[in-house]
């Protein structure tokens, strides 16, 4: 059976507190043998290693605190974080999500660049990756990222929505990939022709669960079908092997081995 890897879901989003099992054995039906879970804040951590121990062989964790989570206590937040970094309580597969926003509110710009630059160190020190949540602010995302590169730094621009100008530059960093989910199957997004330019060797799937609903749930009139989830990544598998005239099992295989290369290591629990 065909294998994809979801690099990107918030599965232990409250939106899934009735039926999270049953979103997680959809997935697996779909050949999802893989979701990666970002954090947001320490409030939502407890939710995700839950998921993580519930579902070993399937959900994996990451660690960050998301821009939008950035206020003027986020040192100490990161503090809280980082003991789970020294001491973790289950394998821990990357730093994130973690970038800028600049979407919402301008208020803390110096605080999200301060809490990357932190972040960044530790996907450095502990050599594993890290995800990227760029908001009109990629250029500073990208040049915070170009000035501590080095041979150990890698990761994803998560939910990659700028030009072939930008994927160019992600992909001269080495190491780096980009995350393309649901806005692929937007007519107005874009993305089709960028995707189309961007070689299957730098891109991953993700799916943003619950956002970035894909085509046609988005459209799709029975509001319980508005909520994405990790089963709907064969959608933007489809959707890429469209754009770039392959098959299915094509963009399947090369965004697994892709998956698999980010995330090859792990920060385990120490021995007891």
């Amino acid at each position: 059976m065909t294998c994809l890897v979801d690099t990107h879901a918030h599965l232990y989003s409250r939106q899934f507190d009735l039926d999270r099992h049953l979103a997680v054995e959809r997935a697996i039906e779909q050949g999802v043998k893989q979701i990666f879970l970002p954090n947001v804040d320490n409030e939502s951590l407890p939710r995700l290693y839950d998921l993580a121990a519930n579902y070993p062989q399937h959900c994996f964790a990451t660690i960050g605190l998301h821009p939008c989570s950035v206020k003027d206590d986020f040192e100490q937040l990161l503090e809280k974080m980082a003991q789970d970094l020294t001491q973790p309580p289950l394998p821990i597969y990357g730093i994130g999500e973690t970038g800028l926003d600049y979407y919402w509110d301008l208020t803390h710009v110096e605080q999200q660049k301060k809490a990357l630059q932190m972040q960044i160190a530790w996907a450095k020190h502990y050599h594993i990756p890290i995800i990227l949540h760029t908001r009109e602010a990629f250029d500073d995302t990208y040049n915070l990222i170009a000035q501590a590169n080095n041979d150990t730094l890698r990761g994803i621009f998560h939910c990659f929505s700028d030009g072939i100008d930008e994927a160019k530059k992600v992909m001269a960093l080495g190491g780096f990939y980009m995350g393309i989910g649901g806005n692929v199957t937007y007519k107005k997004s874009g993305m089709a022709e960028v995707v189309e330019q961007i070689p299957l060797e730098y891109i991953v799937l993700e799916t943003d669960a619950p956002y970035l609903t894909p085509e046609p749930y988005r459209s799709s009139k029975n509001k319980s079908d508005k909520r994405n989830e990790p089963a709907h990544i064969a959608i933007v598998a489809q959707k890429i092997a469209e754009i770039k005239k392959i098959t299915f099992d094509e963009v399947a295989a090369i965004t697994t081995q892709n998956a698999q290369k980010i995330f090859a290591n792990s920060l385990q629990p120490l021995a007891k």
